[in-house]
């Protein structure tokens, strides 16, 4: 029996009923909060909330002592927390797009710091989290897309993901200008997609170049595509090792 015969016939890894039924409810919450407010100010609330819960384990709530120097480290943990409280390095782009950019910056800061979190190793749980939050960021994303844990984002506006998409982990997607993903593409681990060029003495002088993805290509663990690049339908980019017999 070949290994992809035999792993087609493993279980499907599943949380607990009871763990199952609250992670829904939780993505529920944020998917429907997320879809009410787009406020830049309300949804950094949301964010806010939800990390102090996720790291520090209380609800916010409670004034800082911000004059004894040994409560320092806990402040800024706390104020750090917010996404109005950091900056992304986005925002020190020059293309970006304020206005599109604003209603995405909390969720951008929630994506990072949940899969800097514990629970952002639950695999079950992280796949259904990115492409939740991914509804509200992405200009647009199809269904049944996997998004694995650390792939990182730029302005996230720029990206368009379309159905059956695979884009696994600590994969860049580096949308400074478009980035388009098609049907069933598989993007491999630590992959990096340009949209942009820069000289090679100065790396602030930039030419935004949308890139393309084809349907069904395959893109190899490590790979470089550069800005511009439209790779086509099908088309395998980088090496493969071959299964072992």
């Amino acid at each position: 029996m070949s290994e992809s015969t035999q792993s087609a016939h493993l279980p499907i890894p599943l949380p607990t009923p009871e763990a199952e039924e609250v992670y829904r409810r939780w993505l529920h919450f944020l998917d429907e909060e997320f879809t009410r407010h787009h406020n830049p100010e309300r949804r950094s609330e949301i964010v806010r909330d939800q990390l102090f819960q996720l790291y520090l384990g209380r609800p916010h709530g409670g004034k800082l002592n911000l004059t004894l120097t040994s409560e320092l480290p806990a402040n800024v943990i706390a104020l750090s927390l917010d996404p109005e409280n950091v900056t992304l390095e986005a925002e020190y782009f020059p293309e970006i797009d304020q206005k599109l950019f604003a209603p995405r910056k909390p969720l951008l800061w929630f994506w990072q710091m949940f899969d800097r979190s514990p629970v952002g190793l639950n695999h079950w749980l992280g796949l259904r989290f990115r492409s939740m939050l991914g509804r509200h960021i992405f200009g647009s994303i199809g269904s049944c897309v996997r998004i694995f844990h650390g792939v990182d984002l730029t302005f996230g506006y720029n990206l368009h993901i379309e159905d059956g998409v695979t884009i696994r982990q600590r994969a860049l997607l580096y949308d400074r200008a478009e980035i388009r993903i098609g049907q069933g593409a598989v993007i491999g681990s630590y992959t990096r997609i340009f949209s942009h060029a820069h000289t090679a003495t100065n790396f602030d002088e930039i030419t935004l170049s949308p890139t393309t993805i084809g349907a069904r290509a395959h893109i190899a663990s490590h790979a470089i595509v550069l800005g511009g690049t439209t790779i086509p339908e099908g088309q395998i980019i980088g090496s493969f090792p071959e299964a072992r017999r």
